[in-house]
């Protein structure tokens, strides 16, 4: 890994994370969860069953860097909700980027990898964030770290499959009806998993909890 990216703790057995049993197949989901909604546990457990996972982990960011942080809400009041929605015990909050002293997903997926070796991580993520994959740092790299699944968003499909990343990874990407082997697929290895879910958005549930005037 570059030096750039190196957190300034990247190696410390003080970075809590999660326990992970040799084998178990592990899907990460990264975000501000600003605030967390019923989308992030229907792709999580949408993953579970599709991917064949053990666990998902819920990596709440510190910040992400490609979004403005105004409205940010303080990272121990995005933890304590994230907790009081994920009531599947498989579903696993952790804020360990803000112990890793990076919001980096490079950074994240091979830290994972190195404190866990003979886990099997999946990332996941939502149409909307292929589409904007390549704008985020090192992101051949993640895709080389790591099998990816994306979650189909309403509306995304078109733009995350026709995206910069969605077709330099078109290559190496895997049928839905194949999504059980993803986990066991050397990167870059993804799967496009076409599921209904919701339009909620955080953005949207931000704005509705924003007091209006007159």
């Amino acid at each position: 890994m570059p030096p750039r990216l190196l957190a300034r703790s990247f190696g410390s057995l003080a970075v809590r994370a999660p326990l992970a049993g040799p084998g178990q197949r592990i899907g990460l989901l990264g975000g501000s969860f600003n605030p967390p909604h019923g989308t992030h546990v229907a792709v999580s457990e949408a993953a579970m069953k599709r991917l064949g996972l053990d666990q998902v982990w819920w990596l709440v960011t510190p910040g992400n860097p490609l979004k403005e942080h105004g409205d940010l809400a303080p990272l121990n009041e995005r933890l304590a909700e994230c907790r009081r929605l994920a009531v599947n015990p498989r579903i696993h909050v952790t804020a360990l980027e803000a112990d890793l002293g990076s919001a980096l997903t490079a950074v994240t997926v091979a830290f994972l990898k190195r404190r866990f070796p003979d886990a099997r991580f999946v990332w996941i993520m939502g149409g909307d964030n292929l589409a904007g994959f390549h704008r985020w740092t090192a992101w051949r790299q993640i895709a080389g770290q790591v099998p990816i699944a994306v979650a189909d968003r309403p509306l995304w499909r078109l733009k995350a499959l026709s995206s910069p990343a969605g077709r330099a990874l078109a290559p190496y990407r895997l049928p839905d009806d194949q999504a059980g082997i993803l986990a066991d697929q050397s990167a870059p290895a993804w799967v496009y998993l076409p599921i209904r879910l919701s339009s909620e958005s955080s953005t949207e549930i931000r704005a509705g909890r924003r007091p209006t005037s007159g």
